[in-house]
C-alpha cells in the first residue's frame, strides 16, 4: 500500500478509536447509559493510542499535530452521523482548514529534515 494512503488509512482509524471512544464515555456518563458504555469508551481510546504509533513518519510531534485536522473534520462528521448534528458553513469551512492544515504538516515534499 503507498505511504499516503497508509497514512490515510491509519488517520482515520485513530479517528474512530478516539471520536469512538469519547462518544462512548459521553454515552456512559452523560446520558445514563452505564458503565459498560464507558468501559467500551476507554478500550477504545487505549487502541487509539496504539493506532498513531504504526504511522510511516517517525516524528511524534508530527504525527499528533497533524491528526489534529483529522480529529476536527472527523468530529463533526461524527455529531452528523451519530447525533444528527447539523454543521453550518463555518463548522465545514474550519475542518477543511483544519484538514488543508494537516495535509501540510503530514505530506509536504520535505527534504532529509
Amino acid at each position: 500500500m503507498p505511504v499516503l494512503l497508509r497514512s490515510a488509512a491509519l488517520f482515520v482509524l485513530a479517528a474512530l478509536f478516539e471520536i469512538g471512544g469519547a462518544w462512548l464515555v459521553w454515552q456512559g456518563v452523560r446520558e445514563h447509559r452505564g458503565w459498560l458504555w464507558v468501559t467500551g469508551g476507554v478500550l477504545a481510546l487505549g487502541a487509539y493510542g496504539f493506532a498513531a504509533t504504526f504511522q510511516p513518519d517517525a516524528h511524534f510531534g508530527r504525527i499528533l499535530a497533524a491528526y489534529g485536522g483529522i480529529f476536527v473534520a472527523g468530529s463533526i462528521l461524527w455529531g452528523v452521523v451519530a447525533d444528527g448534528y447539523r454543521p453550518d458553513h463555518w463548522d465545514i469551512a474550519g475542518a477543511l482548514v483544519c484538514l488543508a492544515g494537516m495535509a501540510l504538516i503530514m505530506w509536504a515534499p520535505r527534504g532529509n529534515g
